[in-house]
Formats: structure tokens, sequence, C-alpha cells
């Protein structure tokens, strides 16, 4: 009777953690179980709001200038509009537009062309990158180890002041973790809350035809690499996944976006040489270039009227998600920075 008493205070303990988790963060029913290993980065509610502090804060930038914010704004899910390719300090200019953030515990791997393996070291590219905020962890660590306001934070998220690397990613990653975008038009339709008008729902019906194959439900991505037939641009000459594994096999793979949010978060593709969704509809039409490694999935011409371009547009604007634009858990912690 001894044992199986321990056996059921264990069980109820960690249903107890679950449920926990579950309040951290929003997990969708019916979606497929995150790639992300919770077990090695515990969520709690300390460790998430020290990991947005950080995001927002541009004590991570060599020259204190930008912040994660700077290229990753929550009004335009979580990347920027405001030019193609990202910007970092002293106005320097990178190689690739920066991605939307969202959803990414179902990653597998980050960047366009899947440089990081983990989420845990993602950040730690943006950090160290010349382009972008040309500063080393190390010193990031001395900066917040003068920090009253961060001592006081990770005594709170860890239960001592001890400011490490490890630490200081973890806690970004906590805080990515809870960007979980799944509360648009096309989701309360999956759920029976509402549904598609006549013009949507035709599109959904050829989105699931020419662009699921890549795009796919519910996250709107197969997380994989491929070549969709860009035109290689001349100037940054950018061979995407092959650079990383020397394959020639990658050379103009790069890895596919999710949809969600798609409104927003323009310019599209990796170079941003997209301003609207039209523009990328025009190319799946009428602009893939042939290669060898260009995806199977696009050997076959995709044919589409201009007003059946027009009813896939108003299906991707149903995976708005302004719940998730517009959360205020998510934004700048205004009282916690400013003090």
């Amino acid at each position: 009777m001894k044992i199986v008493f321990i056996v059921f205070i264990s069980v109820i303990f960690l249903i107890s953690l679950i449920r926990k988790e579950d309040k951290l963060i929003s997990i969708p029913k019916n979606w497929p179980k995150p790639h992300y290993n919770f077990s090695k980065n515990p969520l709690s509610k300390e460790k998430i709001l020290l990991g947005r502090m950080l995001f927002y804060d541009p004590i991570l930038s060599r020259d204190n200038s930008i912040s994660c914010a700077s290229c990753h704004s929550q009004y335009t899910a979580f990347t920027h509009v405001d030019h193609d390719l990202s910007h970092g300090i002293e106005d320097r200019i990178g190689t690739r537009n920066s991605p939307a953030l969202m959803n990414l515990a179902w990653s597998k791997s980050f960047m366009w062309d899947g440089a990081i393996n983990h989420l845990d070291m993602q950040s730690l590219a943006p950090i160290s990158h010349p382009d972008e905020m040309d500063e080393k962890i190390e010193n990031v660590i001395l900066k917040l180890q003068k920090s009253p306001i961060y001592k006081n934070q990770f005594f709170k998220a860890f239960g001592d002041t001890v400011i490490s690397g490890e630490r200081t990613l973890k806690s970004l990653s906590q805080f990515i973790l809870t960007l979980i975008s799944s509360n648009s038009k096309y989701d309360s339709v999956q759920r029976k809350k509402t549904q598609f008008t006549w013009q949507e729902k035709n599109g959904y019906e050829l989105f699931k035809k020419n662009c699921a194959s890549c795009h796919k439900e519910p996250l709107f991505t197969n997380q994989e690499f491929e070549n969709n037939g860009l035109k290689m641009d001349a100037f940054l000459q950018d061979f995407g996944r092959m650079k990383i594994t020397q394959n020639k096999g990658d050379s103009l793979k790069f890895k596919v976006p999710t949809l969600r949010n798609i409104e927003f978060s323009f310019p599209y593709m990796h170079d941003g040489r997209f301003k609207k969704l039209s523009e990328v509809l025009n190319h799946y039409t009428t602009g893939i270039q042939k290669s060898k490694t260009l995806s199977s999935k696009l050997e076959k011409q995709i044919s589409l009227s201009s007003n059946e371009k027009v009813d896939i547009i108003a299906f991707l604007l149903t995976l708005t998600d302004k719940n998730f634009l517009f959360n205020r858990k998510f934004g700048f912690p205004q009282n916690l920075m400013s003090k």
C-alpha cells in the first residue's frame, strides 16, 4: 500500500507540473507535439519575464543601440517591415530578411538556412553576428552583472544572482516559446466557432491544392528546406542551405516560413524581394526558375486565374491572429525596464 501511495502522489505531482506548463503557454489541441524538450528548460513565470526583459533590452548589442525587438516587432508578427534585409548596429545591413517569430517550439532548426539546430542557441547568432548586434556573450554577461535590476530578476528566476550565458539564453528561449499564434479566423473555423466566407472557402480549397504541400497545416510550414524557384540575387549571391551543409543538393534551398500572420510579415522571401502577396503568387505561377534542386512540389506549373489569386489571398488573411499581435504579455515590459 505504501508503494502504491507513493506512485499515486508522484503521478499527481507530474500532472500538476503539466497543468502549470499549460497555464504558462497555450498549446492548441490537435496540434502536433512540440519538438522543444521542455524538461531540460522547465518554464516558469519568472524566467519567461526575464527572457521578455532581455528580448526588449538593447544591452544585448555591442553599443547598446538595438534589441531583439528592433528586428522582431510584435505588431508585425515579430519581424520587421521597413526594409528588405535586417539592420544592425551602426546602420549595418545584413544579408537576409528577418524571419517572423512564432510557434518555434515546433521547429527543429532555425534561421533561413538551418544554421542553428536548437532554440536555446538561436539567440546567440544575432548577438554575435557582426552585422547585427556584434557583441560577445561574455560582454553581455558583464553588463548584466552590473545591473541591479537584472541581479534581482535572475534571483527571482533562478534562486540566486548568478548570471551566466546559459541562463541568459535559456531565459530568452522561455519567452520566445510563449509566442504561440493559434487564434486566427482560420483557427475559429477549425474549431467550428465560425465559418469562412464563400471567397475564403474557395481560397482555402485552392490553397490546399496548390500550396499546402510546403505550407502544411496547422503550422503552415513543413519545417523543411525547399528551392522555391527564386532567381538568385546577383548582389547577395545567397546559396541558402548549401552554405551550411556544403552539399550541392542543398543549393538555393531555404527554410519554408510559416504563413501565419502573413498579412503583417511582409516583405516576403529570404531576401525580402516581394512587398505584396500578389507578387508572391505571381512568382509561383509565372516566375519559377528551373534548376536541379527545384522542389519537386513545384515541377508541375501552378495555374491560377486573377480571381483565384484574390481568393487565395482572402484565405491567407484569415491566418491573421490579432490576439497574438496585440497581446500585452508579449509586449515591452514597461514597468520593469523603466526602474
